[in-house]
């Protein structure tokens, strides 16, 4: 899950320039204006780690991609057989069986690597897909609890501290966690 870690790094970068600006028209500002700033911080990993649609994405993926990982599972076992095989029987066997199981045991492993680069390849792709979908849904409902309570600017990652009046993480995993008990996960 290293693009999440990505994805929130990149908005870490954006989170820090819109507090840099805070800041400066915090102190730009006349006391009582900079007062009125409304700043909340979200922690977006745990956001992704706490929200039932990760969860639920995770067991989707589980189940389509589970039967592959079984068959490679099986497949290795069956290519060890053959190599416990050729060690064990290979000094009574025919030079032409030898041979003819070396090239099996080759053409397996080539076959088996196949497939775990394949299978590899369609879970990361099927895993951003998922993930993209729910990282999307977390910056809508964190701009609508923003927006909806007022908020001037809302910080994410990359905060080295934020007190607990201003953390709105619970507020956004509540709001998943709504959604996706009422069915409504979008």
């Amino acid at each position: 899950m290293s693009n999440i870690g990505d994805a929130v790094r990149e908005r870490s970068k954006n989170c820090w320039l819109a507090a840099g600006l805070a800041l400066v028209l915090g102190f730009s500002a006349p006391a009582a204006d900079a007062a009125e700033f409304k700043i909340g911080f979200v922690n977006a990993t745990r956001v992704l780690e706490e929200a039932p649609q990760a969860e639920a994405a995770r067991s989707r993926l589980e189940k389509e991609f589970s039967p592959r990982d079984k068959k490679l599972v099986a497949a290795q076992k069956e290519m060890r057989e053959l190599e416990d095989k050729l060690t064990r029987d290979g000094a009574i066997m025919s030079e032409s069986e030898r041979r003819k199981l070396e090239r099996d045991i080759i053409a397996r492993k080539r076959e088996i690597k196949r497939g775990q680069e394949e299978f590899r390849e369609d879970l990361n792709i099927r895993r951003n897909e998922a993930f993209d979908k729910l990282r999307r849904r977390v910056f809508e409902v964190i701009s609508d609890i923003a927006r909806t309570q007022n908020y001037d600017l809302v910080v994410s990652d990359g905060v080295v501290f934020a007190s607990a009046r201003v953390d709105i993480t619970d507020k956004v995993v509540a709001r998943l966690k709504q959604e996706f008990n009422q069915g409504n996960s979008k």
